[in-house]
């Protein structure tokens, strides 16, 4: 079992707190509070199903990353895995694709919390890609302060967010037992059987926005990269994910199916989060101000997880030579402050989208990240495959917390994730252009390999041990 040199010199001063809200956190974000009122206004209440179906998978993922992460804690996560099982060329690809990821996720969380703010009327006449510069410096700031300072923030926005979203879930029940008036319309069963059935649009839209739904469980690997620099984190871990299971279920497809009751799909939009438009049509005093408040949240915290996550993976990369040196640096509060700056960079250009096209900026980059998503998870399967050949052959042990089902459910994982790439072919208009994006971004990558090759192999703290039996 081989280390990683990109791990040393970090602090090891993330709590179990710290990394189980930090996996709650990254199963609640943006896709969920903003990216769910345009799907469900075209999917309908079928859109309960895709998030049930896209959940099983999600959960697939992370149970495969738990066991290699129990395997050997990393804070290059899946790139130092596939570094380890598929060599060089497979860091690079993984870790370039999820640098892609993050990237263009914080063009979504940076445009998702410039449309939050204006919400409130002080806001309401701000240019939107200022809004955006704003919420990129406030994150940022807070970042590169320390690990610590990273973990405090997501705690409390985890915590905001659980509460938050808990607290709408029990309202709701209790709205729809009464069947207490929702703007005018009852909520119930009959919100849904009178307005078309489950599939109000029919079968294919369902199929459709799955790339978004996808999307919406992004960052759910987060835990996986913070493992490496917490104390315990083979107990820690485990402890975290175990329970990731029945928040998909509850959050997500509860939530779904709690809006669909309350009000017809229509009634929802994809330039307003569907909780705030039921709590505006509700009238409650200030309740829609302090839920466009908690999904502003979601957003800042979607953000944070993201330059967090890119800066370590950057400087795992930088140590071996197939990223920028720069990456590599860490300031006094031991945070590699150069991958993080890298990541930001990239935020500007969601600024600049956001000055062009402020009605469109969120759906562009929600595609483009959820393909970068898709490759993400195909890359941590992968890399879960080999270990487990590798434990068939005897060259390594596979600890109790175990992927289930393999090699089977990893194989059927890669099927759905292509089927999913399929599907976005399918969606004409902005699906289609990001399908036909991926050749042209393979292709700068492998350019950038021939590129970095040389220094990979120059600089690599040490070759990859041959493989022996265990005895």
């Amino acid at each position: 079992m081989r280390g990683d040199p990109g791990d040393d010199g970090y602090s090891k001063r993330l709590r179990p707190r710290h990394i189980t809200m930090i996996a709650i956190g990254g199963a609640i974000g943006t896709g969920l509070f903003l990216g769910a009122g345009g799907r469900l206004a075209t999917a309908g209440p079928s859109l309960a199903l895709a998030y049930a179906l896209c959940g099983i998978f999600a959960f697939l993922v992370v149970r495969a990353l738990g066991e290699l992460v129990v395997h050997r804690p990393s804070s290059g996560a899946f790139v130092s895995y596939a570094r380890e099982f598929m060599g060089e060329k497979g860091a690079y690809a993984a870790g370039w694709t999820y640098f892609l990821c993050w990237a263009t996720t914080g063009m979504a969380d940076i445009t998702a919390a410039a449309t939050y703010a204006r919400f409130w009327p002080v806001f309401a006449h701000v240019p939107q890609w200022v809004l955006a510069l704003g919420a990129l410096t406030l994150v940022l700031v807070t970042n590169l302060i320390s690990v610590r300072s990273f973990g405090e923030t997501e705690f409390w926005f985890s915590v905001v967010k659980v509460g938050a979203l808990t607290a709408f879930m029990v309202l709701a029940v209790v709205l729809i037992a009464t069947r207490h008036p929702v703007g005018g319309h009852v909520p119930g069963l009959t919100t849904i059987t009178d307005h078309g059935g489950v599939f109000p649009a029919g079968f294919l839209p369902v199929l459709l926005v799955m790339q978004g739904v996808v999307f919406a469980y992004a960052g759910l690997e987060l835990c996986g990269v913070a493992a490496g620099e917490t104390k315990d984190a083979r107990k820690v871990v485990p402890r975290a994910l175990r329970t990731i299971m029945w928040r998909i279920v509850f959050f997500y497809v509860g939530s779904v199916v709690l809006l669909t009751l309350l009000l017809p799909s229509s009634a929802y939009s994809a330039d307003q989060s569907p909780f705030v438009t039921v709590l505006t049509r509700l009238g409650i005093p200030g309740a829609a101000s302090v839920m466009n408040l908690v999904v502003l949240t979601a957003a800042l915290s979607s953000l944070n997880s993201g330059l967090y996550a890119t800066g370590r993976i950057l400087r795992s990369m930088a140590v071996a030579g197939s990223a920028p040196r720069f990456t590599a640096r860490m300031n006094r509060g031991r945070v590699p402050y150069g991958g993080i700056l890298l990541t930001a960079s990239f935020g500007v250009l969601g600024v600049v989208l956001n000055y062009f096209v402020p009605a469109q900026s969120f759906e562009v980059v929600i595609n483009f990240a959820s393909v970068c998503v898709l490759a993400t998870w195909g890359m941590i399967m992968i890399s879960s495959l080999l270990f487990w050949n590798r434990s068939r052959r005897g060259l390594v042990a596979r600890p109790a917390y175990r992927m289930p089902g393999a090699p089977y459910t990893q194989a059927v994982t890669l099927l759905f994730l292509i089927g999913v790439l399929g599907l976005m072919s399918a969606d004409h208009g902005v699906g289609t252009m990001t399908v036909l994006a991926v050749p042209v971004v393979a292709a700068v990558l492998t350019g950038g390999w021939f590129l970095v090759r040389r220094r990979v192999r120059g600089t690599a703290a040490a070759p990859p041990a041959p493989d022996r039996p265990m005895t």
